[in-house]
């Protein structure tokens, strides 16, 4: 099967033959130092602070996400929250559900963030920005130089979830004074899912040790003390922490964050230059790296997706735009891809249409 989907993504055969091996006992010295080794390397690719710290969280993206709302905001914070997708409402959500005061940006599925929409929320009170920078749902990625200025001017203490944009699209904590970034394993670091990475800046661990969280296991101060000798509170998802590990080596030793991010973005160039054959567009101006949103031209009586996966074993994503019910499917181009596994997925494509399925 080849995997165009958003995460997980093709991991490559290193990450594969760790994955098939026995999972060792991880309270031990050599756990420790890889686990050490990992928050060296993120901080690395981050471009973070020496004062940072960084958390190996097991479980989804979500629950990155939802354990920074429990652990670094209190009741008198006052959120403002980017909302053009279902990432962008589940961060919503999650401050209503933990009683943290939450205004949202709201923005049409597919469009671009732009200063205009900013300058009305300058100057009113707001203590948190929160984004997430690619909005996977659409494929947008909003503008961070632009919140970063907007947040700066205004003393935001800013997250930004980087679950899908992370080694993708250009970010740099400190350039952009970021304070949490939230990434996952299963996305362009090409591991199974299971690891949700929180990278804190020496702003958000004064907030994490200075704030009471009201849960055990979302406790970010205990995994902060654990994380000073290489461990976790409780048992972690041991083998991807070891896949991380040799993902994020092999990406330093092949250049850095810098490599990685131009041949994912030369990878999306690519797709998106052989698309143009097809009765399809691309219409969003601000996509991220990391997927190709493809909308057709007029609806259709078929699901590629399902064609796609059933008949020529290629999986991409669906979505749907509520506003225009233009059939859209997501490409993704994180992982161990090509761009002659680009060609594969448009030969598909040109079968399709020849046997007048479009």
């Amino acid at each position: 099967m080849l995997n165009f989907a958003l995460g997980p993504v093709m991991s490559s055969d290193l990450v594969l033959k760790i994955g098939s091996e026995q999972t060792p006992y991880f309270r031990t010295p050599e756990f420790s130092k890889i686990t050490l080794e990992n928050e060296k390397l993120m901080k690395e690719m981050l471009f973070a602070d020496e004062d940072s710290k960084v958390i190996f969280l097991t479980g989804s993206g979500t629950s990155g996400m939802e354990a920074t709302v429990m652990n670094v905001f209190t009741e008198n914070d006052k959120v403002l929250v980017v909302n053009g997708g279902g990432f962008g409402q589940r961060f919503v959500d999650l401050c209503k559900l933990h009683n943290i005061d939450c205004d949202d940006i709201k923005i049409d599925f597919g469009s671009c963030l732009t200063s205009q929409m900013l300058e009305e929320y300058d100057d009113k009170g707001y203590t948190v920005f929160m984004v997430n920078i690619c909005e996977t749902s659409s494929g947008v990625h909003y503008d961070i130089d632009l919140i970063s200025d907007f947040c700066k001017r205004n003393n935001l203490f800013l997250v930004v979830d980087a679950v899908s944009s992370f080694l993708a699209d250009y970010i740099n904590m400190s350039e952009h004074g970021v304070d949490v970034v939230i990434t996952g394993s299963q996305k362009a670091l090409a591991c199974p899912p299971g690891i949700a990475i929180i990278t804190l800046s020496g702003r958000a661990v004064d907030r994490v040790n200075n704030n009471s969280c009201k849960s055990m296991y979302f406790d970010l101060k205990d995994m902060l003390l654990n994380a000073k000798r290489g461990q976790t509170p409780y048992t972690p998802a041991i083998t991807i922490l070891l896949q991380i590990n040799a993902r994020l080596n092999q990406i330093k030793n092949d250049g850095g964050v810098k490599v990685e991010i131009e041949r994912t973005t030369n990878l999306a160039n690519d797709f998106r230059n052989k698309i143009k054959e097809f009765p399809f567009e691309v219409r969003c101006k601000c996509l991220s790296n990391a997927v190709t949103t493809v909308h057709s031209k007029e609806i259709l009586d078929v699901n590629l997706v399902e064609i796609l996966k059933n008949e020529y074993d290629i999986w991409v994503s669906t979505a749907r735009d509520d506003l225009s019910k233009d059939m859209i499917f997501r490409v993704g181009h994180m992982g161990d891809l090509s761009t002659e596994d680009n060609d594969t997925l448009i030969d598909a494509l040109r079968d399709i249409q020849k046997r007048g399925l479009f």
